[in-house]
């Protein structure tokens, strides 16, 4: 568990505290790009790291990431007018583009000196694989925009989606990179991932700290000389990358992949969950229709969120239209789709865990390895060292794997030792 304290430290994200700090020197998915798909559309409201912020695509393409409010009197810039490559406030026709620059005063006489000294606050954006990401912290230190594979790996298909949650970051992540619970939550078919997880429910868990983060093995031992390894990367700050690339004889998937998520926070009590799924083998495409349907399983299809926004239509309010039968008769929760499965699980923590109440166990190793680097990285970022994770040159070149294994191949490290290295 965690003291009190530390709890605070590490869940906190706004301006100021100990983990905003850490968070605004790494590069944060604010929206996907299709929110702001054409120049001059309107634009949209963004929550980052308790920051209230507008996003707007101007007339030459580049997208703007923007305070809220107007520094003239604080006027909503979400109602402006998108034009002429700059967002201008309807209150009184003060006009700014995507660095923040006042590009126009027509309130003021035309001489006035105003205008070179109005600005506000604006920052950097970088436009790839579907998503917007942006840096919230200092100029000097920021790293270079993120290039993991899986984006790269998007010329063969696949996609990315978002998911709101009510949820503090943490508690989202810790779910995610949480592989045990996996075997009950979500042990709702007999697919192939269900199978192989159900025949070990206490898997050996193993960690590695790396200049990234970590990459963690899940150990399921499923006969006397079988045994099904999945290596997962954990990237710093709030990142999971892992494999689908095995079916139950061992053999390779039709369609190998990887996927997983990041957890952005939007404040102390909120997470928008980017969810990407992208191909392992650039000669077996994954087609849109593909991740749409995975998504739709998932439970988080176009046809479970509330009109056209990012929240589910199953929640806290309808307890997640929890059928009792079914949790009686068929599965462990009683609820549809995975990602409410974890949904209703996490929210149900309260919006802040209290962390110094819990009893960890050795399925927790992930868990207690993802706390130790982020209350590290608090320790570094007040000492002005290097942060896990903003060096492009490694966070670039990992990917997951995952085998069947049998006591005759060895150590999983020996034998993914190539595996987990970036190919695209």
């Amino acid at each position: 568990m965690l003291k009190a304290e530390q709890n605070e430290a590490i869940t906190r994200v706004g301006p100021g505290t100990p983990m905003g700090e850490v968070m605004r020197r790494y590069w944060q998915p604010a929206l996907l790009a299709q929110e702001v798909a054409e120049p001059d559309s309107p634009p949209v409201r963004v929550q980052l790291l308790g920051e209230s912020l507008v996003a707007f695509r101007d007339s030459r393409g580049e997208v703007g990431l923007i305070d809220s409010k107007c520094p003239h009197r604080r006027a909503p810039m979400f109602f402006g007018r998108n034009e002429e490559a700059g967002l201008r406030c309807v209150y009184h026709g003060w006009k700014f583009d995507t660095a923040g620059n006042c590009v126009d005063l027509p309130s003021e006489p035309p001489d006035s000196p105003l205008k070179a000294k109005i600005n506000m606050t604006a920052y950097p954006t970088h436009e790839a694989a579907g998503v917007v990401w942006a840096y919230l912290g200092p100029r000097a230190e920021m790293p270079e925009a993120p290039d993991y594979e899986w984006m790269r790996a998007f010329k063969g298909g696949g996609g990315v989606s978002r998911t709101n949650e009510r949820a503090n970051w943490l508690q989202a992540l810790e779910g995610g990179i949480d592989t045990t619970h996996s075997s009950f939550a979500h042990n709702n078919d007999l697919s192939t991932t269900s199978l192989l997880r159900q025949q070990d429910t206490h898997p050996k868990l193993e960690v590695e700290v790396t200049d990234y983060g970590f990459r963690y093995a899940s150990i399921r031992r499923i006969s006397e000389n079988r045994r099904y390894i999945r290596v997962y990367q954990f990237v710093m700050p709030f990142q999971q990358i892992r494999p689908a690339t095995v079916a139950w004889d061992g053999q390779p998937n039709d369609m190998p992949t990887m996927h997983g998520h990041l957890w952005a926070p939007m404040d102390d009590y909120t997470t928008a969950v980017y969810n990407f799924m992208a191909p392992t083998d650039l000669d077996i495409p994954l087609s849109r229709e593909d991740f749409e349907r995975s998504e739709s399983r998932a439970g988080r299809g176009p046809e479970h969120f509330i009109g056209e926004t990012y929240w589910l239509q199953r929640n806290a309010s309808n307890d997640y239209l929890i059928d009792r039968e079914v949790q009686r008769t068929q599965t462990y929760t009683g609820i549809e789709g995975i990602n409410t499965q974890d949904f209703a699980l996490q929210e149900g923590m309260d919006p802040i865990c209290d962390r110094s109440r819990e009893h960890l166990g050795t399925s927790d190793r992930a868990i207690i390895a993802a706390r130790r680097l982020l209350l590290d990285a608090i320790e570094d970022v007040q000492a002005g060292r290097p942060l896990r994770g903003t060096d492009r040159q490694i966070t670039s070149q990992i990917r997951p794997a995952e085998a069947i294994l049998t006591e005759e191949d060895g150590d999983w490290r020996d034998y993914f030792k190539g595996e987990l290295v970036a190919r695209w």
